[in-house]
């Protein structure tokens, strides 16, 4: 393992004296055929990861590229391989074969060579996958000399002899540290031991974890690093901005944030499949249109998803990273984290997909508590960016904003013609005796009328220090009922006709939860929650008027108390207003 641990820091790129450092695509010496091509595909400039890949790919070594998305690496592998297979074959025999973790990707990979060989006789490019008819494939396959696909058909059509890997010259691992993770380990092994000895091998990765590492120690000779900086990636063109949020009210600064920037076009990532789905269906019943995607949906779900979105009838997309992988639209304005990615490498990842195609976007992550602000304080560091924090905006802001564009409608309305119709039915109400000032204003109401009414102001929880007496209420579920904030917050306010601001410190224990709520309505939130139902699971509760812990277990972590000694990041949150007791999530 310790060989494992250090080949990362052994690989280093091989400086050639055929890399061009600069210029365009002139510099590559690319084929008349494809330099129209790339030229009719709108690109001017090659990537620093084409510029640095394609030379060495041509040159036969065995590469790793770590970079994330919306760096051009798709191009940086198909422009060598294009050019690597013999045209001349009497029959045609597969000579590359490009693995990708998931459906989307390999159809995104095929499209893309296509462009790329559209000036170009004698390739023939195949993309299969799982989900697709079989027989299809099989027919494609007899003529295809360029194979895209995933690992888990890739293997089905060898089991079936429908596709031979024996003249195969290059093997390209897209998105390896994805297929690793979707558990196609085996497979790639069992592929890359079928492809000829002396074939080059090229691995494409955003993160490199050890089993990415043990790959290239078995497979891969003496392979060249081509690293594109993680903090540097299509993060001049965004804008970076994090919101704290109290506890449990994500969906509700979710809501207030999507109706104060007006997005036209939205991706939201969650780390869960159950939070898209969660997330996804709380927007639909808010007025907004959004659909969700993750790997629990089928294929022509997915499908249905994937291009609603690409053709913008979808504006608000809720993805998992995975299911995020095969989305490749140029024009989102918006990525919002709902959830912290769990490294700083997904979080690039994430952001990536906004800010691209010389086009300008924002990101913006939801923080809850202690442990979450402190992780985007070190994605901060790695991606060495000044990372605004914002309010969460007003439902007064929202009003304000939605009354000035209702303004301008109106103005850009009285420039134009307006149809007489309207002008006979206007006078007709003036001849009725109603004033015209009564009448424009009826008429807006009818044009600009609202499905928001329920909008609520969303207060950061600072009742620590503001005097305000509370509460414990004790429910009976915790941790083990995997109950989470936002559970117990829905709960209390839709039995007890409490506004979720009012709520208190959270504190969420393996058996039980303790809720801090308003003194002066305590009784009355106590009867309320009798025979009250959390995550489909009946629960008691109960005042309880002591101080300090409730008696049993103590908390499961010890994420729930503030910091005890004269740490200068806890004395900083506590600045900032953080309560020293924060909800578990």
């Amino acid at each position: 393992m310790d060989e494992i641990n250090t080949l990362y820091n052994e690989i280093q790129t091989e400086v050639r004296d055929d890399m061009p450092a600069e210029g365009g695509f002139d510099a590559l010496a690319l084929a008349p055929e494809l330099r129209r091509a790339v030229e009719a595909m709108g690109f001017t400039e090659p990537t620093d990861i084409q510029r640095q890949a394609i030379p060495l790919l041509r040159s036969g070594a065995d590469v790793i590229g770590r970079s994330q998305t919306g760096t051009g690496k798709t191009m940086a592998f198909a422009i060598p391989a294009v050019e690597l297979i013999d045209r001349d074959e009497a029959e045609p025999t597969v000579q590359v074969l490009i693995l990708c973790p998931t459906r989307e990707l390999a159809q995104q990979g095929c499209e893309e060579i296509k462009k790329l060989l559209r000036f170009t006789l004698n390739v023939w490019p195949v993309d299969v996958y799982g989900g697709a008819a079989m027989d299809r494939q099989i027919y494609r396959l007899k003529r295809a000399n360029l194979v895209i696909g995933t690992p888990g058909r890739v293997m089905d059509h060898m089991r079936r002899g429908t596709l031979s890997l024996a003249n195969v010259k290059l093997v390209v691992l897209d998105e390896a540290d994805e297929m690793l993770s979707m558990g196609f380990r085996e497979d790639i092994e069992t592929i890359l031991k079928d492809v000829p000895e002396a074939h080059q091998t090229v691995l494409f990765s955003a993160t490199m974890p050890d089993p990415i590492l043990e790959l290239t120690s078995q497979f891969m000779r003496d392979p060249q690093l081509i690293e594109i900086n993680a903090a540097q990636v299509t993060l001049d063109a965004i804008t970076q901005q994090y919101m704290e949020v109290p506890m449990g009210r994500k969906l509700d600064a979710l809501n207030l944030l999507l109706r104060s920037r007006e997005p036209v076009r939205t991706m939201i990532f969650c780390n869960t499949k159950l939070m898209v789905d969660e997330v996804s269906a709380y927007l639909n019943k808010s007025g907004f249109t959004c659909e969700g995607i993750h790997g629990d949906m089928n294929q022509s779900q997915r499908t249905r998803v994937m291009e609603g979105f690409k053709s913008a009838r979808i504006p608000i997309l809720v993805a998992t990273d995975v299911a995020a992988r095969g989305i490749d639209v140029n024009d989102i304005d918006y990525v919002i984290n709902y959830d912290l990615p769990q490294n700083s490498e997904i979080y690039v990842h994430r952001i990536g997909r906004t800010g691209r195609a010389g086009k300008e976007g924002t990101a913006i992550t939801l923080c809850s508590g202690r442990r979450q602000f402190f992780g985007m304080r070190d994605i901060g560091r790695f991606t060495k960016s000044d990372i605004e924090e914002i309010p969460i905006p007003t439902v007064a802001s929202i009003r304000k904003l939605q009354n000035e564009n209702s303004l301008e409608q109106v103005r850009t309305a009285l420039c134009g013609e307006i149809p007489m119709e309207f002008k006979t039915m206007v006078g007709k109400l003036m001849a009725e005796g109603h004033e015209p000032a009564l009448i424009a204003s009826a008429a807006m109401q009818l044009c600009f009328r609202r499905e928001d009414a329920g909008l609520v102001d969303i207060e950061l929880d600072r009742k620590a220090e503001d005097g305000r007496l509370y509460r414990k209420l004790l429910l009976s579920i915790g941790r083990r009922q995997k109950v989470a904030p936002n559970h117990i917050v829905s709960a209390i306010a839709g039995r007890a006709n409490v506004h979720g601001s009012e709520i208190g410190k959270i504190e969420i224990y393996d058996e039980r939860t303790v809720v801090g709520v308003p003194a002066e309505r305590a009784a009355a939130i106590e009867r309320a929650m009798q025979g009250a139902t959390i995550c489909g699971i009946p629960v008691r509760a109960r005042l309880w008027a002591a101080s300090g812990p409730p008696p049993g277990r103590p908390p499961a972590t010890v994420a729930s108390a503030a910091p005890t000694g004269p740490s200068t990041a806890g004395s900083a949150l506590m600045r900032r207003g953080m309560p020293a007791i924060t909800a578990i999530q």
